[in-house]
């Protein structure tokens, strides 16, 4: 009887042992819940051969609908590509106001994208309508005669842009958390004004001289007005403005 009860027990302990076992290995194998990444940080691949630095965050907010921000700046420094911009133009005296001629800008760019891949958010075709305000800066010796003497005056000012535009565009993974993001072309409209001006003790011909100067630049689509005195000169423009996006960009997600 002694031997039938042992028998039980131990029968009874080994399938108690042999189930938390099972329980455990369960417990381990079970699948944790999926973590969705919702969020993309990029940078500009293109923009970084003309000085400017370009970062964008992507968030998805819905199966194919996310919303962006772009910030993007560029050192005040020479023109990007001067040479070749330079050998563009033909008239010697547009080449001479090139001369030392710096520039610089800022811009913060919002945006909403539309997928249309049936995988959703960050991959695939998108359409992404945005808008863009830009600040720009000027920093230039301009050159004028008078009365035959050449003489310059150092011009300096900023530019601000308010614009809004459609993105056509394509994203795709290269792995697990990289990305690439293909501006394909992104035209924007928009409006700009912003002057540019210059101190400097000028005698009655020599604002004459400057002020006829000034007169006959031309800024393409912009309305211009011009004001010298004995202290210098301001170049006031406004007008419409245009634009273009594209890029490649390198994103991880997260």
């Amino acid at each position: 009887m002694k031997r039938i009860i042992l028998s039980f027990i131990f029968l009874l302990m080994a399938t108690t042992l042999l189930k938390a076992q099972n329980d455990s290995s369960n417990a381990v194998k079970k699948p944790e819940p999926l973590t969705i990444k919702k969020n993309l940080i990029k940078i500009n691949l293109f923009a970084l051969g003309l000085r400017n630095i370009s970062l964008q965050y992507e968030r998805q907010i819905a199966k194919k609908i996310t919303i962006g921000l772009t910030a993007r700046e560029m050192p005040e420094g020479l023109l990007p590509f001067e040479k070749s911009f330079r050998n563009s133009i033909s008239d010697s005296s547009t080449k001479g106001q090139l001369d030392n001629f710096k520039v610089g800008n800022f811009a913060v760019i919002p945006e909403i994208r539309f997928y249309f891949s049936r995988r959703g958010a960050f991959h695939g075709f998108y359409i992404a309508p945005f808008a863009s305000y830009a600040h720009y800066t000027a920093n230039l010796p301009y050159h004028y005669s008078d009365n035959g003497v050449d003489k310059s005056i150092q011009l300096a000012g900023s530019v601000n842009c308010l614009t809004g535009g459609l993105m056509f565009g394509a994203q795709w993974s290269t792995g697990k958390v990289v990305y690439l993001d293909l501006h394909l072309i992104g035209p924007n409209f928009g409006s700009c004004n912003g002057n540019i001006t210059g101190s400097t003790s000028l005698s009655s011909d020599e604002q004459t001289a400057l002020k006829s100067s000034l007169d006959d630049l031309k800024v393409p689509l912009a309305t211009t007005s011009t004001t010298v005195d004995a202290n210098g000169a301001t170049l006031k423009f406004s007008g419409p403005w245009a634009g273009i996006r594209s890029g490649l960009c390198i994103g991880v997600r997260f």
